[in-house]
């Protein structure tokens, strides 16, 4: 609704209030009164008119204070134009554009009181008018206060450009003027600067509202609308590289919309637009940076090279000591320079860009020397990452290596937020770099991209030249120690775990030569060390030794840096578990890695495959064939299916495991036959040495389950020779293997070789005693049969092992159909398992229902949920939002009566909902 009276007119309606004599045509001093400023802005027909603002500012109308804040271009005037032009104010609209001549406090006044009367706001004779220039009563500001607050409906005054007014006096007679007329004045300002207005009074007692340049910035969908307005139809990728490049800044895209509309090609015009060679940058030179002072130019095109600018960082840039008070000037001023906390600052992009151009046309050659001053002002604060990018800026390849290597940062190219960053700025490291730390870094980025022959060959150099370095012995130390843990990585990739260990002994040695403070700066160090020693002592075998490392490591002090191996030790351990046949142990390290990566926020790709392989197994075992298939489906698409033999052999043996659960035996062997027992896993994953005992075990079994399936018990038995492995899954097979030849005497030899007590789990366990009640039920011991069938039963209740009792054969069915009882309590079995049974034995009654049936979107929640999928995971998955998910987690809780979603899976797997 427009403004009443029309906001804008050069006079007032002709019926407009008036009292006393007639409005003065001069204010004091003698110079007439410029009815121009007291004209609101036309809107031009390019405008977008964004409601989110118009919204903000009639709410601020609750307030006695509105400021608008922000730099020259914001759309800060023509923001408040429109906004009058449709709000639906209860009052009278006053507008006047101040200018520089209002400092003297009479002008000020005489003009605003003009104002007044202009836009047909009736003022009172007693209030009367300066007579000098340089002076105003105070009598009259109270009268005029006094007037205003009388008023049934408030005037709003909206004074434009007050940057311009420096003068405390005005200010002072503006505070006191807002705080007593009351609710009959709403002030609204409009400045580059701040005001001279005690604002910390008004944000206190919450009576100010601000709209500042984040605020006014432009968002992708009001850009496009700006490009329409200017006849360019434009993809909604070109609006926000544009945005993000402008900054959102409204006279930068103004500017840059009807600079493409004379090109032949828009869009390609704006994706290669080049802001130096605008009229951006015309405006920006002419409107900032030439009117600012000689050295207030040279700090802005100096600093020009920083993303983030601090005062004494701008010193040793320019070489002087007034970095601290020309930036909070530039600050205060609103000249596209920003505080962002802790005495650092920001230059807005787009004129960062413009002065860098500046900088090397009028200096050339100075760029880079700036960089290099950066670099070494930035890694002396401890702001290495930052540090590094100005020296890879400088070409100082030499001096961002050492500094990586010197303050023992080298985990920070493997670990931590920094990774990516900090492996792409080395990848642009030129050959020329020579020296022991250019090396190592080129050895750490080799070696992160499993390229063990590189690597090494880039290590060996590094501790030549450190063996021939005159550096003082103070200074080799965190150099070798680096070198030491880059071979303790080498050796997991080798499959050396004697490489491993022997480095890694060598490293904590030379830790004790090492600075306590440096090392407690980079924990990443012995938690990466400890992970790739691990890690290489699995890969052995050596399964106590790796157990104690990889607890070690995920027993760390947990942070940013430390995340990503402690995740993998946890999965790892959570492996150890499985090959030792604990489930349960399994489990609860894997919701501890799955903790530890949501609460570090790791992306899907950062984390490991292992822990995918071992939910894969443990579904298997429980007879979840589905959960099984898509957890290893999720491995394979791991990295580390690819690169980590461990993962990859164990994604082999757990497919094939599946595929005969499936009933496919020749395909799981098929799969097997792949498998190279001397030289590594299949599926590009590098040889990393012959197999340890647990691959060659695991295949083994699971050739011969194939085999047994396929009825030949004779080549179940080479297979299992064949492999060399002597472990107690091994020795089941075997004794299945003699079971299914007839030779139950044989079997029933083998069975009882096997320690009791040799520190196998459960999972383990319930197969040994399956089969040694087997052995006995052919040999016509049917009450030790029952009482070995029993005893498995009881130690695969709490695990719910179904998988080794389907894969029993006949003989378990036989015996159950003798002896019923033995179900009893054992509902999780299932019933297609026991044929015959009442349906009290077949775990139809066995738990009580659930409160009310879940839906089919709580059943494809808690399948996920079964496959330890995170809130963030099981969200992507079906598409949901993170909150939707809780909700139905929430609900699902409530119909199973249980807390927790652990709890909720195994009581649906009880009811068989799973």
């Amino acid at each position: 609704m427009p403004l009443s009276p029309a906001v804008g007119s050069p006079s007032p309606p002709a019926d407009a209030p008036r009292r006393g004599t007639a409005r003065p045509t001069r204010i004091p001093g003698g110079d007439p009164v410029l009815a121009a400023r007291f004209a609101v802005p036309p809107i031009p027909g390019t405008f977008v008119h964004r409601p989110r603002l118009v919204e903000r500012l009639g709410d601020g109308l609750r307030t006695s204070l509105l400021l608008v804040n922000a730099p020259a271009g914001a759309g800060k005037t023509l923001l408040v134009a429109d906004w009058l032009a449709t709000a639906r104010l209860r009052g009278p609209a006053v507008w006047l554009t101040v200018e520089r001549e209002d400092n003297a406090p009479g002008v000020f006044w005489a003009y605003l009181l003009e104002a007044f009367r202009h836009h047909g706001v009736a003022l009172p004779d007693d209030i009367g008018s300066p007579a000098r220039a340089d002076e105003v009563d105070h009598s009259l500001l109270a009268r005029l206060a006094a007037h205003l607050s009388r008023r049934e409906d408030p005037v709003v005054l909206v004074l434009d450009e007050f940057e311009h007014v420096s003068s405390p006096e005005v200010a002072s007679g503006l505070h006191f003027l807002l705080g007593h007329a009351g609710p009959g004045l709403r002030l609204v300002l409009i400045s580059r600067t701040e005001p001279r207005l005690p604002l910390h009074r008004y944000r206190a007692s919450g009576s100010a509202t601000e709209v500042r340049a984040a605020d006014l910035a432009f968002r992708p969908r009001e850009t496009a609308a700006l490009l329409r307005r200017h006849g360019l139809a434009l993809s909604a990728e070109t609006a926000r590289a544009l945005t993000e490049r402008t900054g959102g800044w409204a006279a930068g895209l103004r500017l840059s919309a009807l600079a493409a509309q004379g090109a032949a090609d828009p869009e390609a015009y704006l994706k290669e637009f080049e802001a130096c060679r605008s009229t951006v940058a015309d405006f920006l030179l002419a409107e900032v940076l030439d009117t600012q002072p000689a050295e207030t130019q040279d700090l802005l095109l100096r600093t020009s090279v920083l993303d983030r600018i601090h005062p004494d960082l701008a010193d040793a840039l320019t070489g002087r000591t007034d970095g601290a008070r020309i930036l909070a000037d530039l600050a205060r001023a609103n000249t596209f320079v920003e505080p962002v906390g802790h005495s650092w600052y920001h230059c807005h992009p787009l004129f960062a860009e413009i002065l860098r151009v500046h900088l090397a046309a009028r200096s050339p050659g100075l760029e880079r020397a700036l960089h290099r001053r950066a670099a070494r002002w930035l890694t002396a604060a401890g702001h290495l990452t930052d540090g590094l990018v100005h020296a890879a800026a400088a070409g100082d390849w030499e001096f961002a290596a050492t500094q990586v290597v010197d303050r023992l940062a080298i985990g920070r190219l493997f670990t931590g937020r920094d990774a990516d960053r900090l492996d792409r700025l080395f990848a642009d490291m030129t050959p020329d770099a020579r020296g022991p730390a250019p090396e190592l870094i080129r050895a750490a980025r080799d070696l992160a991209r499993h390229d063990v022959d590189h690597g090494l060959e880039h290590l060996r150099r590094a501790e030549t030249l450190l063996a021939a370095s005159d550096r003082g012995p103070g200074d080799v130390p965190t150099a070798l120690l680096n070198a030491a843990h880059l071979r303790v990585l080498a050796g997991r990739l080798l499959g050396s775990a004697e490489m491993a260990r022997a480095a890694a002994v060598q490293a904590a040695r030379l830790e004790e030569d090492i600075p306590p403070g440096l090392l407690r700066e980079h924990p990443e160090l012995p938690v990466l060390r400890l992970t790739d020693l691990g890690s290489a002592l699995l890969w052995k075998g050596s399964l106590d030794a790796a157990g104690t490392a990889l607890s070690a490591a995920a027993a760390a002090a947990d942070g940013a840096t430390t995340a990503c191996p402690r995740h993998e030790s946890l999965t790892r351990l959570a492996l150890i578990d499985l090959l030792r046949g604990r489930p349960a142990q399994a489990e609860a390290h894997l919701r501890k890695a799955g903790a530890e990566a949501e609460l570090a926020g790791l992306a899907p790709d950062s984390r490991t495959g292992a822990g995918q392989l071992v939910l894969a197994a443990l579904a298997v075992d429980r007879d979840d064939l589905p959960t099984a298939r898509a957890a290893l489906d999720r491995a394979a698409g791991s990295a580390a299916a690819d690169h980590d033999p461990a993962v990859a052999a164990g994604i082999a043996i757990v497919r094939a495991r599946t595929l005969l659960a499936d009933g496919h035996a020749r395909a799981a062997l098929d799969l097997l036959g792949g498998l190279d027992l001397l030289g590594g896993p299949p599926g590009g994953a590098p040889a990393a040495g012959p197999p340890p005992p647990w691959v060659r075990e695991g295949v083994a079994v699971t050739v011969a389950a194939g085999h047994l399936a396929e009825g030949d018990p004779a080549a179940a038995l080479e297979a299992l020779e064949r492999s060399g492995a002597d472990g107690p899954e091994c020795a089941v097979a075997a004794a299945r293997a003699h079971l299914a030849a007839g030779e139950s005497r044989g079997a029933l030899r083998i069975l009882e070789a096997i320690p009791e007590r040799d520190g196998h789990g459960p999972a383990i366990t319930v197969r040994v005693l399956l089969t040694r009640s087997q052995a006995a039920f052919a040999l016509g011991d049917e009450a030790a049969a029952q009482r070995l069938l029993a005893r498995a039963l009881a130690a695969a209740r709490p695990e719910r092992l179904r998988r080794p009792f389907r894969d029993a054969g006949p003989w378990l069915r036989r015996l159950l159909h003798a002896r019923p009882e033995l179900t009893d309590s054992h509902g999780w079995l299932p019933p297609d398992l026991l044929p015959g049974l009442p349906a009290e034995a077949s775990g139809a009654a066995a738990t009580d229902d659930p409160v009310e049936p879940l839906s089919d979107r709580e059943l494809d929640v808690l399948k996920l949920a079964a496959q330890m999928l995170s809130t963030d995971e099981i969200a992507a998955e079906l598409f949901l939002s993170v909150n939707t998910v809780k909700t139905h987690l929430k609900s699902i809780n409530r119909k199973l009566s249980v807390t927790g979603r652990n709890r909720a899976v195994r009581r649906a797997r009880a009811l068989h909902l799973l």
